[in-house]
């Protein structure tokens, strides 16, 4: 990138508007003459929510580009139905899901454990999955839902396929690669252990989606330290404002403003992609953050920058070990 189109990302970057709506998307993608992915024959990807919105784009991308799919998703049904438009748009039949719950606990151990029997190297892991749940609701076991789906849930599955991951990244040349889908609502917070999973009276949906997207930077920043870069590698995204179903039904009164502004799932997913399959991406330090195929800073606000971001990282690596039962466990590097 020219020095000329860095001052005119950092100018739509200053903006916001600019920066995460469509005009962001369209401007970056013409200066840096943005590529299609390249070619995935021979890597195997895992996607969770890709039913549709950015996981299904995502996972659509990466299997027309030659890569094996596993998806996870809730509902039989629709997956069913995924599987079909996703074997069409990728030309070639070699996609599978698993129906999980990711806020599930137990049903994350009894995927990891049928990939595990499987026996394939894992290449890509995409921590897509999640939702904005407007109205408190619990897990089965006992955990807020949002954090469970967002920090515990994700936290759970790198950690007991990791064994895959860590055999399909030798074995490709490159270490294999771990990304989440974070949020632009994630500026908003800053991290706080104590604050992170609400309770049923000061329950605000929107808060702990921003406060979960947070933690999943945290998270991100200590997998990164805990794991040998030359053969995992652990990056994190912001997909921009996407017109996909979730936004439509969580956030309406934004969708309705938004309206022709917002990226279309493609676009949203487009970051994902790339992080999946471009070759540059493994000359970054692991545990960075994307926007539009560009490292960003974490924090706009100054308030929500951490007094001690390694302690931070450690107490919530902590608390998702003590909540997953050590499943998580990683020696530190």
């Amino acid at each position: 990138m020219s020095a000329a189109d860095r001052v005119v990302d950092e100018l739509l970057e200053a903006t916001v508007v600019g920066s995460f709506s469509r005009i962001g998307y369209d401007v970056r993608s013409r200066l840096g003459h943005w590529e299609p992915p390249l070619p995935m024959a021979g890597r195997h990807v895992v996607v969770t929510g890709a039913t549709s919105g950015l996981g299904f784009e995502c996972a659509a991308s990466l299997g027309a580009a030659g890569a094996s799919v596993t998806f996870l998703a809730r509902d039989g049904a629709r997956a069913e139905q995924a599987r079909s438009a996703l074997v069409a748009r990728a030309g070639h039949d070699d996609v599978d899901f698993e129906v999980t719950d990711i806020s599930e606990l137990s049903a994350i151990r009894r995927t990891a454990q049928v990939l595990h029997e499987q026996g394939r190297p894992i290449d890509v892991l995409v921590h897509n999955a999640g939702a904005l749940t407007r109205h408190y609701e619990t897990t089965s076991e006992g955990v807020e839902r949002t954090v469970a789906a967002h920090v515990l849930g994700p936290c759970l599955l790198t950690g007991l396929l990791l064994p895959l991951l860590r055999q399909g990244g030798p074995e490709a040349g490159v270490p294999a690669r771990v990304i989440t889908v974070s949020s632009g609502g994630m500026y908003s917070q800053r991290f706080a252990l104590d604050l992170l999973e609400m309770g049923e009276a000061d329950y605000d949906g929107v808060v702990a989606y921003a406060r979960a997207k947070r933690a999943q930077l945290v998270l991100n920043h200590e997998w990164a330290r805990r794991i040998d870069p030359s053969t995992v590698v652990f990056h994190a995204m912001h997909p921009g404002w996407a017109n996909t179903p979730g936004v439509a039904s969580s956030l309406p009164g934004f969708h309705r403003v938004m309206g022709r502004l917002l990226r279309s799932p493609a676009q949203g997913a487009d970051t994902m992609v790339w992080l999946a399959s471009a070759t540059e991406v493994l000359q970054a330090p692991s545990g960075s953050f994307w926007l539009d195929h560009r490292r960003r800073w974490e924090h706009k606000l100054p308030w929500t920058r951490p007094a001690d971001a390694r302690l931070d990282q450690e107490r919530l690596w902590g608390w998702c070990t003590d909540r997953t039962g050590g499943d998580t466990a990683a020696p530190a590097s």
